[in-house]
């Protein structure tokens, strides 16, 4: 297992727990948004496995902000790690899946991709463009026994969530038809089926991981 992160040593708490249950786990520094770097990556997996089976592409940041005041920064950057990153990871790494006539590519996207939020236009963009370049990649990678998928989580219990003020949390459950705010294990459990080989025969869908919330 690789864990990536854009700034080195972010991930030694994830590289701790997963080492505590005897994987083999190594932590590497890159912004997937840079095509250099993303090749970099690339080679260093090669060069100590041969190829990458499973490609999960979770990298992804939010810039929030009013549509008419958004600047080209805010836009660039937040399409740049979410859109572009996953396009760029997806093409280093598919390669040697194609090859292995093998592969799982993951990527995570987001509900807002596919009903949109106020304030979030870069966002919501990154997100839908995740949808169509992932069933783009799904029609051109089947022949090679390669699956491509999305995971779209509604609200989830995160870092950002848990500061919002406790009447916003209540208002959010309310409208959550299963009455709570997900958790990085239900993401991590749909993530899990379409990498292995039970999610085989299941390419191009989008899995909304909500709640019920957009049922």
């Amino acid at each position: 297992v690789v864990c990536v992160h854009a700034r080195a040593g972010s991930a030694d708490a994830l590289l701790q727990r997963l080492s505590d249950r005897a994987l083999q786990v190594v932590g590497h520094s890159a912004d997937v948004s840079q095509a250099d770097e993303v090749e970099r990556l690339a080679a260093f997996v090669q060069g100590r496995w041969g190829r990458c089976d499973i490609l999960v592409n979770n990298a992804g940041i939010t810039w929030d902000g009013v549509f008419l005041r958004m600047g080209d920064e805010v836009w660039d950057r937040v399409l740049g790690v979410n859109l572009r990153g996953t396009f760029l990871c997806a093409r280093a790494f598919s390669r040697g899946m194609a090859k292995a006539r093998w592969g799982r590519i993951v990527n995570v996207g987001s509900v807002v991709g596919l009903f949109g939020s106020a304030g979030q236009a870069n966002y919501a963009a990154s997100k839908a463009g995740l949808v169509g370049l992932s069933r783009s990649l799904a029609l051109e990678l089947a022949g090679r026994g390669v699956t491509v998928n999305v995971v779209a989580p509604g609200f989830i219990e995160t870092d950002m969530t848990s500061g919002l003020p406790e009447r916003r949390a209540e208002a959010i459950r309310a409208e959550i038809p299963l009455r709570r705010l997900g958790r990085a294990r239900d993401v991590a459990e749909v993530v899990s089926f379409l990498a292995g080989s039970s999610g085989g025969y299941v390419t191009g869908a989008t899995l909304r991981v909500d709640g019920g919330l957009y049922a």
